[in-house]
């Protein structure tokens, strides 16, 4: 029996006629890739935490903790699939994350302290490359994508204000 060719489709870099060149659109793919990578990280490293936390914070951490990673599970999904929309193929994989990631793992037992430490630098990283991708779609005119990523600025603004209002 011969393969459906329907069933033999694959993801590929598509032309869009948006206003937005190919190769702007590649470099605002890149780091497109890279704040899903970053977010991902994040999201592995915050639901870790959410699961270990103990202690007298354990109720408030335990919960502000679900709250971001559930949170950054959707803004995962919105720029991958940004990625597909300007035309290209969204990372899915822990070796991919791995290479563009600013986000260091944290794979021993850390205390609350040093847990919520950690999201709140982690948190001001990802601000600080979402600001730098918001630039550059601005520069080139792509305003969904700016927009999309300046709603994650945000985002992880107050999740750094919310972590260190916790330790203050």
């Amino acid at each position: 029996m011969a393969p459906d060719p329907v069933l033999q489709a694959r993801p590929k870099e598509f032309d869009t006629d948006s206003g937005v060149s190919r190769q702007d659109r590649s470099a605002l793919a890149e780091k497109l890739t890279e704040a899903v990578a970053d977010s991902y990280l994040l999201y592995v490293k915050t639901q870790g935490f959410h699961w270990n936390v103990v202690g007298p914070l354990f109720y408030s951490l335990h919960k502000l903790t679900e709250v971001q990673y559930e949170d950054l599970a959707e803004a995962i999904d919105d720029i991958a699939e940004r990625i597909r929309a300007i035309g290209f193929t969204a990372p899915g994989s822990f070796a991919q994350f791995q290479q563009v990631t600013s986000i260091k793992e944290e794979t021993g037992s850390v205390t609350a302290e040093e847990m919520i430490r950690q999201l709140a630098e982690d948190n001001e990283t990802c601000s600080r490359n979402l600001r730098n991708a918001a630039a550059a779609a601005e520069a080139v005119e792509d305003v969904n994508t700016a927009d999309l990523l300046t709603a994650r600025i945000g985002q992880h603004e107050e999740n750094t204000w919310m972590l260190r209002a916790m330790m203050a």
